[in-house]
């Protein structure tokens, strides 16, 4: 039997392990996007299809969190990680290998269900060997870190893979590192499990897949339907309706799937919301960037990699920061100013101009964003897994990470459709006052690539002003997706500054008794490593 004394002498090893595996989920998040166009043209794929082999990732994954979080606790959370990670190996080589975009998009959606398996349980057993609470929150700062990393280093790895190999090199890349992390994590995490877990619910487990799953889909698919459509309020309402039936089930079970009475603990409420809005804004604002530096700047898709990664850098180096500072100012101060750091950096998103310098207005926007997500997504997870009793920590964590994707899935579509309406709009008349037909201003409207391939088709003489015509209406709309996604974490700061916590308070509630000392007022069931 493993003793407590050899796991703290590892746990930083544990810890690399488990941020390892972070990192290899999040980075196929985002390193796909580059290799669209490439994957476009090799498998004759449409512009929706491309969207699936995108959405049908975080479709599954968001619909799988709260199950394959309970399956851990249930389990065994490294039993639950190592079994993801090889399934995330084995379906990765078979998207690489795809002759088609259905066996892609179904590759896609597999990895997406192996990723569920991976992510909650990562931040579940850091919570159970990192018992000391200031070690655990630098633990979760260092953990943190990594997932911002992993959004901006998806872009950089896609595009310095597709200089020299095919597209299939994006998937293949993936399974040298799982293996990696299936190795040490044999070698070094410990097992544990939640010793009272009681009847598995399979009601609560169909309905959360049903309203979660239901809810992404119609975020997805909202731009295109129309956010007014029947299908679009008819899908949300209905998630709705089916996540309250499942909350209404989970407070009559003595071994709720998810105690939802977490939820009156503002420590865990207002911080879950907190990091759904932070990555409502880092989402929608990568979204926009991304077009910006490969369309409006002409990058290549290394280079626009590389312009991304002092956002990356820079959460990385102040994730560490920012529990200090928590540490010593509490919990409130340092989420709320983190999302006012965000959202001033969306703000001056919002008044750059086609040929903005980059290291100016542009790098002074990314660094408050990448700053504030640092100092936000940091301490609300600390104070998320603080109020969580460990033998609950693979479900508490997988609300987590349930928040993280519904807010970023819903910053895409939001600020996504706030863009494409103004760029739509700006388009339409800039070129036609070019003596395009109007049905041309409307089919460049679809989407900026749509717009750059209709100015292509001008007369050489007005060929320069279309372009020109094009770019600025982007402009246009991502001046209102900034403005909207400013908004929206100016609205979570405040909320964070009323509901958050300073601190975790002292015998905290009925919900969860922790103590500052180790595991003795902690349920849990360790297992031979």
């Amino acid at each position: 039997m493993e003793t407590t004394k050899t796991r703290n002498d590892r746990r930083w090893w544990i810890l690399a392990v488990l941020c390892l595996s972070v990192l290899l989920v999040v980075v196929d998040n985002t390193i796909v996007n580059v290799a669209l166009p490439t994957i476009s043209r090799d498998l004759n794929a449409s512009t929706q299809a491309l969207q699936w082999v995108v959405d049908a990732y975080t479709l599954v994954f968001a619909g799988l969190l709260l199950l394959a979080g309970n399956l851990g606790d249930r389990l065994g959370r490294r039993r639950t990680l190592q079994l993801g990670l090889a399934l995330f190996g084995l379906f990765s080589i078979g998207a690489a290998l795809a002759q088609n975009t259905g066996e892609l998009i179904a590759a896609r959606a597999a990895m997406g269900a192996a990723a569920a398996l991976v992510y909650p349980a990562t931040l579940a057993i850091l919570n159970t060997v990192f018992t000391v609470p200031r070690q655990r929150a630098t633990a979760i700062g260092i953990w943190s870190a990594v997932s911002g990393l992993a959004v901006a280093i998806g872009p950089v790895a896609g595009g310095a893979l597709l200089e020299h190999f095919s597209w299939s090199s994006v998937f293949y890349v993936s399974v040298p590192v799982a293996v990696i992390a299936i190795i040490g994590g044999r070698l070094l995490l410990p097992e544990s499990r939640d010793p009272n877990a009681g009847r598995f619910d399979p009601l609560g487990a169909l309905l959360s897949i049903a309203g979660i799953t239901l809810l992404t889909w119609s975020i997805i698919e909202a731009p295109g339907h129309g956010w007014g459509s029947f299908a679009t309020v008819g899908g949300i309402g209905g998630s709705l309706v089916i996540l309250a039936v499942f909350a209404w089930t989970q407070t009559r079970r003595p071994d709720p799937m998810l105690d939802v009475r977490l939820f009156r603990n503002p420590r865990f409420s207002a911080a879950s919301g907190a990091i759904a809005l932070a990555f409502f804004g880092l989402f929608g604002f990568i979204f926009m960037i991304t077009q910006y530096f490969q369309i409006v700047r002409g990058y290549d898709p290394l280079h626009a990699g590389l312009a991304t990664l002092p956002f990356a850098f820079i959460t990385a180096g102040f994730s560490p920061v920012a529990m200090l500072v928590m540490k010593r100012t509490g919990t409130k101060v340092v989420v709320a100013g983190g999302l006012f750091l965000m959202s001033g950096g969306l703000l001056i998103a919002a008044t750059t101009a086609v040929d903005s310098a980059y290291w100016g207005r542009i790098i002074i926007s990314m660094a408050l964003m990448a700053a504030g997500l640092a100092f936000t997504t940091g301490p609300a997870t600390e104070a998320i897994m603080g109020a969580l009793p460990l033998g609950k920590a693979g479900a508490g964590s997988a609300v987590n990470d349930t928040t993280r994707e519904v807010g970023g899935t819903l910053g895409v579509a939001i600020v996504g459709s706030m863009l494409n309406s103004a760029y739509g709009a700006h388009v339409l008349g800039g070129l036609v006052a070019l003596g395009a037909s109007a049905s041309a201003g409307r089919a460049a409207g679809q989407s900026v690539i749509a717009g750059v391939a209709v100015a292509a088709h001008f007369p050489e003489p007005l060929r320069a002003a279309a372009n020109a015509a094009v770019s600025s209406a982007f402009m246009a709309g991502l001046h209102r997706g900034s403005l909207v996604a400013a908004g929206a974490v100016a609205a979570a700061a405040l909320v964070a500054l009323f509901f958050v916590p300073a601190r975790a308070a002292t015998g905290d509630s009925s919900i969860v008794t922790r103590t500052d000392q180790g595991d003795s007022a902690r349920s849990v069931t360790p297992v031979d490593a």
